[in-house]
């Protein structure tokens, strides 16, 4: 499904962004334009070193641009995490399965972490995660130990700890690494799910936006309308069918040209 959502404001909105860590000279991202809107699922597609990580940080407010703006749901990025506005699922930690708590404590653990453990959140609050479990299908061994999951239950419950804030904009880094092709199936399944519940809910100018961000393509096209190819610059491969065969082998064909950079004649890509 192309994306819908390119009228409304930007949720993460990318301008002229480049940041250089300290002591280096060559910049990790160079002059990073783009922008995510509501409804939006976008895939950031890059080999190790590119800079994903990076972007990444900045969108979370955990970097600081060294030139360019980002803004996300209108505000600093650093404000907009604290507010609970984006959330983000880092790759898959073995520290996640060494908590003592049962899934649904996990997935409360964002709204409110003052709370003591035996003391459940408010009706609102438990709404919220109640809906994310439902959401992602978590709902269904909510009460099992959190180190008792499989790999793709914990990926389900951890999305779902990031949907409780209700954000409006999620990033989910590498969500397919170490998971089996079932897994990836389903996986792409939950996605479109939690897209097509969050347009019919919440209408396409508030709709969640979802960015996944990944070195495989297989993953990025099974799941997103929209691809942004990272090698410290960014190129977007977008149509308005979505992303058809055509498109998918102009990705693949630039993403070659981003792993060996001497390989840029005949990319046919303008950064």
């Amino acid at each position: 499904m192309p994306t819908s959502t390119g009228h409304h404001e930007p949720v993460i909105d990318v301008r002229g962004l480049s940041y250089t860590y300290r002591g280096r000279t060559t910049p990790t991202l160079e002059n990073i334009t783009c922008a995510i809107h509501p409804g939006d699922r976008v895939g950031l597609l890059g080999p190790n070193g590119s800079g994903k990580t990076t972007l990444i940080r900045c969108m979370l407010g955990a970097l600081c641009p060294t030139r360019g703006s980002i803004t996300v749901a209108g505000m600093s990025p650093r404000a907009a995490a604290r507010r609970g506005r984006i959330a983000s699922v880092a790759q898959r930690c073995q520290a996640e399965l060494n908590f003592p708590l049962a899934v649904r404590q996990v997935v409360a653990m964002p709204l409110d972490n003052r709370l003591p453990l035996w003391k459940r959140p408010a009706a609102p609050d438990q709404a919220r995660i109640d809906h994310a479990l439902e959401l992602t299908g978590a709902d269904a061994f909510a009460d099992d130990p959190i180190g008792d999951l499989s790999g793709g239950q914990l990926q389900r419950a951890l999305i779902a700890r990031a949907l409780a804030t209700e954000p409006a904009a999620i990033i989910l880094d590498e969500p397919l690494i170490g998971v089996d092709p079932i897994g990836q199936e389903r996986f792409a399944q939950m996605i479109d799910a939690i897209h097509a519940r969050e347009i019919a809910e919440k209408g396409p100018d508030k709709a969640l936006a979802i960015l996944i961000v990944s070195h495989d393509l297989r993953a990025i096209a099974a799941t997103c309308d929209r691809v942004l190819c990272l090698a410290r610059t960014i190129h977007e491969h977008a149509s308005p069918e979505g992303l058809t065969p055509e498109v998918l082998a102009e990705i693949f064909h630039h993403d070659v040209a981003g792993i060996a950079p001497h390989h840029h004649p005949g990319c046919g890509c303008q950064h």
